[in-house]
């Protein structure tokens, strides 16, 4: 049975939260959480009849991660993973936030690392951690080979890729996270970003204007 993915729009620069399920047995995750996503995702868990059992972040910058500590403490000693260069915003997501926010994040700190090529066994689903830096350090992407797709985080948009301009970002080092990490996939994969629509690789390929050698 497929993976099925929930997305939720959220936060004050509409960020996508996704709640992902291994149909075959019900185990559930969490990717992302920008402001404002916990009533939805409790939402959706009650609605699905799943607890998620771990928390994946694709990278920690606040419009991803701030309703993190709110999500702890409604799970309670759930798995938070990310990417070991990424971290350091977590620890102090205030002094990292670039511009001010109406509301404080506090900090977290990670129970676990997504490295590159490592595996997340979520029941009969395997998610491969492909490290696709440049819009942050430790920016990661989860691939289900058998599922033909990926959450991207905010490394490739339909019709765009992450910008690269805040601290941390690298536009040689996204180009090569694009052209050697996400590009190699097979056209049919569906990709989901951290904001805007689902697309594909075939599509970006053929059109995204930032994708041109």
């Amino acid at each position: 049975m497929p993976l099925s993915i929930h997305s939720f729009e959220c936060g004050l620069v509409a960020t996508n939260c996704y709640l992902i399920i291994d149909e075959a047995t019900r185990v559930a995750a969490i990717v992302d959480l920008p402001n404002g996503s916990l009533p939805e995702l409790v939402e959706a868990c009650e609605k699905e009849r799943v607890e998620p059992s771990t928390i994946l972040l694709t990278h920690s910058h606040w419009d991803h991660a701030a309703d993190l500590p709110a999500a702890l403490a409604r799970w309670s000693n759930i798995p938070v993973l990310i990417h070991p260069d990424d971290a350091y915003r977590l620890a102090d997501p205030m002094s990292h936030t670039v511009w001010p926010l109406p509301f404080t994040i506090d900090p977290v700190e990670p129970t676990g690392w997504l490295n590159d090529n490592d595996e997340i066994i979520l029941g009969e689903t395997r998610l491969r951690i492909l490290h696709t830096p440049g819009h942050t350090e430790g920016s990661v992407s989860f691939y289900s080979e058998a599922d033909a797709v990926a959450i991207v985080g905010d490394t490739l948009f339909a019709g765009s890729v992450g910008r690269t301009d805040l601290p941390g970002g690298s536009w040689p080092t996204l180009e090569r996270s694009l052209h050697e990490r996400l590009l190699t996939l097979p056209d049919t994969t569906v990709v989901h970003p951290g904001h805007g629509p689902a697309t594909s690789i075939a599509a970006e390929r053929r059109s995204n204007p930032f994708l041109r050698v």
